[in-house]
């Protein structure tokens, strides 16, 4: 499929798959709006896709809520006099195999959920982080720590500034995405992982997946040439 079907797809809300690149993470990652998902959604992605289930930021709304990278917040700790000297995960050069530095930032949870791991929980939260951004966007006033506590069970990615520009994770291209289908620049994702291999879904088994579900299936390629149009 190409990038139009799955702009078409996310903006009505709509679940797609999202594949980065062969020679990044080459990965499948489960996609839809923040804002669109549901327990029904989130129990599929802990089930068929399997892997971390995170909610991607648009830089602009990340700044605004002064959500920081966890890089940032382990140098500071690590700077401190702290046992803990985790210099390997605050982006030592060449640590990360397929980037520069990660887009982790805090996890979170709604202060109105329970444990905050449950489908219907993780869906509040995930929903609620759509909100949130979706009224960054709206200049509304807000306090971010009244809404959610962390740590929780939600890790937020914080996209870079110049999205895939900077950096082409599935982080800053669900969020290239979201920006040419109009809608709120918050997704929730999850990587695809295959049990019987115990690593990534290949491509082409993400590509049959797609097929056998309706699913659109896009490349981070045809992404970044829609986006570069679309700039």
């Amino acid at each position: 499929m190409t990038a139009t079907e799955a702009i078409r797809a996310i903006k009505k809300g709509e679940m797609i798959l999202l594949y980065d690149s062969e020679d990044r993470e080459g990965e499948t990652d489960m996609v839809i709006p923040a804002i669109s998902t549901t327990p029904k959604q989130v129990a599929r992605m802990r089930i068929e896709a399997g892997g971390l289930i995170c909610v991607a930021i648009s830089p602009e709304a990340a700044e605004i809520l002064c959500l920081p990278f966890m890089a940032d917040i382990l140098k500071f700790v690590s700077s401190n006099g702290c046992g803990l000297k985790l210099n390997s995960v605050c982006e030592k050069p060449g640590d990360l195999t397929y980037d520069t530095r990660s887009s982790f930032s805090i996890a979170v949870n709604h202060r109105s959920v329970g444990t905050g791991i449950s489908d219907i929980d993780r869906a509040l939260t995930i929903t609620q982080l759509g909100k949130t951004v979706e009224k960054t966007a709206l200049n509304q006033a807000l306090n971010f720590s009244e809404a959610f506590r962390s740590p929780g069970h939600v890790p937020l990615l914080r996209a870079a500034q110049g999205l895939i520009s900077e950096r082409k994770g599935q982080t800053e291209l669900s969020i290239a995405l979201a920006e040419m289908a109009g809608i709120t620049p918050a997704m929730a994702m999850c990587e695809m992982l295959d049990a019987e291999s115990g690593k990534a879904l290949t491509k082409q088994d993400s590509i049959n997946f797609g097929n056998r579900n309706g699913l659109a299936f896009v490349t981070g390629q045809e992404i970044a040439d829609a986006y570069e149009r679309f700039k």
